[in-house]
């Protein structure tokens, strides 16, 4: 098993195919349960057999040229080799590239370091973890080159110029829309990165007046930026589709920090900053989530009290359980975990995938089946392909 998927796809027949599986799916009548698999640019750099390029992570971060050509080598990999879906082959409107700066733009933008190694995934360093009264001496960085995060216009407008140049596999090369920062991942997992998981954690118990206060800077900040970044968006395309419009259809967000605290704790410490966020940016309607780990304790409530109707999971999940305690009409994306994807063998994919869809989770037809969560570096593209054929086979209604 490797890196590259041995065998000829008929890209055509294979696109029209997911054309129809996820119209039918949007029409809430599937005829079988869609796959999807979602990775990041890790993918690249932890697999040296598919990394051709000569960049490090460090690079990737630190240097634009970099920035291009590993994302535009990743995305060619992926869509020769992942198997899902998803449009396959070279993409009919051109290679899309954008600013990724992974999980740390956040915390970056709030000012905390950046901490490179390399070629392993670049975090930061809380700020706030041996002087935690530093916050109330925190200024509200600038939205748009607060901090480190100034690089990412930096990074932008070298794509903006670049990318119109090039041409990647016979097709253009579509420079980004906007830089990181419209979107969130979540203010509990921002409070952390600033503070310290232990400390966050802590504060909680002992000094629950400083955690609030902690959650109120971030959350309140964070609108802020995504307000500023979405204008300076519309002023540079008047003609987007939302523009002028904070609240919106079909609002996501993330937190997968919530994984390390109770039920009750969630309710009392966090729930009023997610509030908060949906209040700003839905228009009312189903919300969608992200949540790596262990999260689905607070599933039931966040569908109750967020109106949440999408849910990403991660691991361990009782599936069947989570359908019966979600009801029918609730979304849940979810799968194989990347541990078994990575290390185990085809057949083993198939048996869980197999396990999977016959738990209950397919009542209602609002499955969608995906490695649990986020592809680990080095996994086997037949384990991926085992994934989408058991979806197919498995995954049939009626």
């Amino acid at each position: 098993m490797g890196s590259f998927l041995n065998r000829h796809l008929d890209f055509k027949r294979h696109n029209e195919e997911v054309d129809r599986v996820w119209a039918a799916f949007r029409r809430g009548e599937p005829y079988r349960v869609p796959v999807t698999v979602a990775g990041s640019i890790r993918n690249l750099f932890g697999n040296p057999e598919i990394n051709r390029t000569g960049y490090t992570f460090e690079d990737f971060f630190n240097d634009p040229k970099a920035h291009l050509e590993c994302q535009l080598a990743y995305r060619k990999w992926v869509n020769y080799n992942l198997l899902c879906d998803a449009k396959l082959g070279p993409p009919e409107a051109g290679w899309p590239v954008t600013v990724d700066f992974q999980n740390s733009y956040e915390a970056m933008w709030f000012g905390c370091p950046l901490r490179c190694d390399g070629n392993q995934v670049p975090d930061t360093q809380p700020i706030l973890q041996a002087e935690k009264k530093r916050l109330y001496d925190l200024e509200p960085p600038d939205p748009l080159r607060g901090n480190r995060l100034g690089r990412a216009m930096d990074f932008f407008e070298y794509l903006q110029a670049e990318c119109p140049k090039r041409e990647f596999e016979g097709r253009p090369v579509r420079p980004p829309e906007s830089i990181p920062g419209e979107g969130t991942d979540g203010p509990f997992s921002i409070a952390y990165k600033l503070r310290g998981a232990a400390e966050a954690c802590l504060d909680i118990c002992e000094d629950p007046q400083y955690f609030h206060d902690l959650m109120n800077f971030v959350t309140e900040n964070s609108i802020r930026r995504m307000k500023a970044i979405r204008q300076w968006r519309w002023a540079r395309n008047p003609a987007a589709a939302d523009r002028g419009r904070f609240q919106r259809p079909g609002y996501f967000f993330a937190d997968d920090a919530i994984a390390l605290i109770s039920a009750r704790q969630y309710r009392e410490f966090v729930f009023p900053y997610h509030k908060r966020l949906v209040e700003a940016f839905s228009d009312g309607g189903p919300v969608g989530i992200h949540l790596c780990g262990d999260a689905t304790r607070h599933f039931k409530f966040l569908k109750e009290n967020l109106n949440v109707r999408t849910f990403d999971t991660g691991f361990p999940v009782d599936f069947g359980g989570l359908r019966r305690e979600l009801g029918p009409e609730v979304q849940i994306n979810g799968g194989p975990t990347v541990m078994l994807l990575k290390d185990g063998s085809p057949e083993e994919v198939r048996d869980e995938v197999r396990r999977i869809c016959r738990s209950g989770i397919m009542e209602g037809g609002r499955f969608v089946l995906r490695e649990a969560n986020n592809l680990a570096p080095a996994t086997p593209v037949e384990n991926v392909a085992a994934m989408y054929e058991a979806g197919r086979e498995f995954g049939r209604y009626g």
